[in-house]
């Protein structure tokens, strides 16, 4: 199995919020977001990229009672094509709540497969906590088990940047960037999102950390 890449996000979740991004001043993450590293997801650099192993982006939120992951990949493409489910792609969060914030507590994955009727793909989660075994259904559905809600399908990418800006500003040497202008709006990806009850991940004043991998079963080791 061939592990793909790693985005990383710091949160802390403690009292009565999580704060996004609690990251320190100059610490090293292993990180990557949509089309990274370009020379394996990219297709505009490679045609054979691998675009259902590239993780967008980890978002996380929470309500007085739950707590949010979302784990986007696959994007960004236009609103005309289909979510991609692969089979052959394992996809985790992690959620750490104890010890080292690299250490996962609840490594959840994420399968998808066949469903149950011609051209349908189903999804299984394990590792959900407080969850017994697995969740498992059809994709583009909310599925409930023990407390815990999941769903797999097709998004609007909620991600905001201007890449025209970005790379004018790299080739340049001159900020270009201009905040009305979004290179991802008006497209798709494909999302993993899980509700989860905040108490099952609270432990104290531990900071939360969470962030998400893909493996492609097959690679080489």
């Amino acid at each position: 199995m061939k592990r793909f890449k790693r985005y990383g996000l710091v949160a802390g979740l403690a009292g009565a919020a999580i704060t996004a991004a609690a990251l320190s001043p100059g610490q090293p993450i292993n990180a990557a977001d949509h089309l990274d590293p370009p020379g394996r997801t990219d297709p505009a650099v490679d045609p054979t990229a691998d675009r259902n192993a590239d993780i967008a982006d980890v978002y996380t939120w929470h309500t007085p009672t739950s707590v949010v992951i979302a784990m986007t990949f696959s994007g960004p493409q236009a609103t005309n094509l289909p979510a991609n489910y692969d089979r052959d792609v394992l996809y985790t969060v992690n959620i750490s709540n104890a010890g080292a914030k690299t250490d996962a507590e609840f490594p959840v994955r994420v399968r998808f497969g066949p469903g149950t009727g011609p051209n349908e793909f189903g999804v299984q989660v394990t590792g959900l906590p407080g969850v017994t075994g697995a969740i498992v259904g059809p994709v583009e559905s909310n599925l409930t088990k023990d407390g815990v809600t999941v769903r797999a399908g097709l998004f609007d990418d909620p991600f905001f940047f201007d890449l025209v800006g970005f790379r004018q500003t790299v080739t340049t040497g001159t900020l270009s960037f201009n905040n009305q202008r979004n290179f991802f709006n008006g497209q798709n990806l494909t999302a993993i999102v899980m509700e989860i009850p905040r108490n099952r991940l609270e432990n104290g004043t531990n900071p939360i950390g969470i962030w998400g991998t893909t493996a492609r079963f097959g690679g080489q080791l």
